[in-house]
């Protein structure tokens, strides 16, 4: 079966790296979705939206070479909303957040000064290990 740029096929996920997963398409063909080509969300981990031997539908977007480039995230079909349920909707969006309690000025202050504050002694402990602690020199005996 001879894979063109632009077509939708249905493949089984064969390997999952850091940087994407591996698709076994029809004909033996094995192609890559780049981890940025997974969601439409930001991706931490591959392992987090795809495991071995799952059914996935994929868009080839390039074919170099005899590397073949996939997409899980263009095959999907666009959906269309109209102006008036997108303005009325705004969960569908992504907006929607989970209620928070409000913080007053004093209380982020507070939080952002430990934060810094911590971050600040991080980085005092990690200087101070590649000087060989707290900044001072080592003094060596010496027999005579």
């Amino acid at each position: 079966m001879s894979i063109e740029v632009g077509s939708i096929v249905e493949g089984v996920v064969t390997g999952i790296t850091n940087f994407g997963a591996f698709i076994e398409l029809p004909g033996g063909q094995t192609g890559l979705v780049h981890i940025s080509e997974v969601a439409d969300s930001y991706v931490r981990d591959v392992k987090d939206y795809l495991k071995d031997k799952d059914r996935v539908k994929v868009k080839v977007i390039a074919v170099d070479k005899g590397k073949i480039g996939l997409s899980i995230k263009q095959a999907k079909p666009i959906v269309a909303h109209s102006t008036s349920e997108r303005k009325s909707n705004p969960e569908r969006r992504g907006y929607h957040q989970p209620a928070r309690k409000p913080e007053n000025f004093e209380d982020r202050l507070t939080k952002f000064m430990k934060e810094s504050d911590e971050r600040q002694q991080d980085i005092r402990r990690s200087t101070d290990n590649k000087r060989g602690g707290k900044g001072s020199k080592k003094s060596y005996k010496t027999s005579v």
